[in-house]
């Protein structure tokens, strides 16, 4: 699974620390999601996309092999 976190998060300008607070997460779960070290949590996932104002699909791009 790909996620668009770090190119939503620079739009804003949002920093990682920032999010991270906003999920009430660590900043190095943020830089694990962005680097696609760590799959979230449905409930996690829904916190980021809320933050960004768009939907789970947005923030996280499913691919084949993710169904596998």
């Amino acid at each position: 699974m790909r996620n668009r976190i770090k190119e939503l998060r620079d739009r804003l300008p949002l920093t990682q620390e920032e999010l991270a607070e906003r999920v009430h997460v660590s900043r190095q779960t943020i830089i694990s999601l962005e680097k696609g070290k760590y799959n979230p949590s449905i409930l996690l996932a829904a916190k980021i996309a809320r933050v960004f104002k768009t939907d789970i699909e947005t923030v996280f791009i499913f691919e084949k092999e993710d169904f596998s």
